[in-house]
């Protein structure tokens, strides 16, 4: 622990995992990215790192980075993933607070570890002005070959009649032939509803022959590792003992975000994904979530996916993108050598 130039206390890795997930539940604007067993499962342990800062004895923000180090040389990158924390549930929420994290993490990875500091903070463009100009302020650029998250969001706030009424009438009407259907959802965060995710996305792949975005099976291992209170709910659609469709989602900060889906052929037909929809979002509203994020959206390359979600909200919404800062000339010239030569190895990967 110690002071920092603002007189704010920081401590850095003195936290264990349990803290870490109880803290969690602490910060509106906390997801599964940020936590601890996202971070173990996709980056390994040694290679987590956790900042809290205190001011005047009460915690106003943490942020968990992953740490890649250059052996021998002192240098390297520390990146945080939608964050830092710095929206501290039910109480007063100023700029002032994401400045003096920023500050805070500057001067642990960048100029005590000599790290090139990216982060990407889970703060849409529409709120972004404070944000964006104390980024600036703080010498922070923003990095421009990193595309920014964007998504559709919902907003909880009103009734769910209202909600119901306000989609898009075509979507209604297939969540209305949905619900004669005789569907049955089930519901809960178990090994044995991902199980079933796993079956109708390898159905899903076969039907579609897509390139996956993410590893299935890392989210498999990062649900069995978190804890009861930050575990996705997994929502499977069935008729008849039939497995028709699956629908993953987060819910831990006062935003819920869809993460996982998969439909199988008979689903197809059953329209059993629009069931599963209007299920999560009455969760949702239920859990006390504020918005519902529904997740990442891609309308040229990606339509089909694109047209369902546009049926539930329209209101696009993005990210401010990544930003970073470093003051180490061979921390920043090693990170962007690896990242051209990535970008290299994808481009021959993808034009052969």
């Amino acid at each position: 622990m110690y002071k920092n130039a603002e007189d704010n206390r920081v401590f850095v890795d003195q936290i264990s995992k349990i803290e870490w997930e109880q803290l969690l539940l602490e910060f509106d604007d906390a997801t599964i990215y940020q936590t601890w067993s996202y971070g173990v499962i996709r980056w390994g342990r040694s290679n987590l790192s956790h900042m809290v800062l205190k001011q005047k004895g009460e915690i106003i923000a943490a942020a968990q980075l992953r740490i890649i180090k250059i052996p021998l040389l002192g240098a390297g990158i520390a990146y945080v993933t939608w964050g830092p924390l710095w929206r501290r549930r039910n109480q007063s929420i100023t700029a002032d607070i994401f400045r003096h994290v920023i500050n805070a993490l500057k001067e642990e990875y960048v100029i005590r570890r000599g790290l090139l500091l990216r982060i990407r903070p889970n703060v849409f463009k529409k709120e972004s002005t404070d944000i964006i100009s104390i980024l600036d302020e703080t010498g922070f650029k923003k990095n421009e070959n990193a595309q920014p998250y964007r998504t559709l969001m919902l907003d909880l706030s009103s009734t769910a009649n209202n909600i119901r009424k306000a989609l898009d009438q075509k979507w209604r009407n297939q969540l209305n032939r949905a619900e004669k259907n005789n569907l049955i959802i089930q519901e809960g965060t178990g090994d044995e509803l991902y199980h079933k995710f796993l079956i109708l996305q390898k159905e899903m792949h076969e039907r579609k022959k897509y390139i996956p975005g993410v590893d299935y099976d890392e989210f498999r291992k990062i649900q069995k590792d978190l804890p009861k209170t930050l575990k996705m709910i997994i929502l499977i659609c069935t008729f008849e003992e039939k497995v028709l469709s699956a629908t993953i989602c987060s819910m831990i900060g006062d935003t819920g975000i869809y993460l996982l889906g998969a439909t199988g052929n008979e689903g197809m037909k059953t329209k059993g994904a629009y069931l599963s929809q209007w299920r999560i979002i009455e969760i949702m509203k239920a859990s006390g979530c504020h918005f519902y994020d529904l997740g990442g959206i891609d309308p040229d390359d990606n339509p089909g996916v694109y047209h369902f979600k546009s049926g539930i909200s329209r209101k696009e919404a993005y990210h401010i993108g990544q930003f970073e800062f470093c003051q180490n000339p061979l921390s920043s010239f090693f990170v962007n050598l690896i990242e051209k030569c990535k970008r290299l190895v994808h481009d021959i990967s993808t034009n052969n």
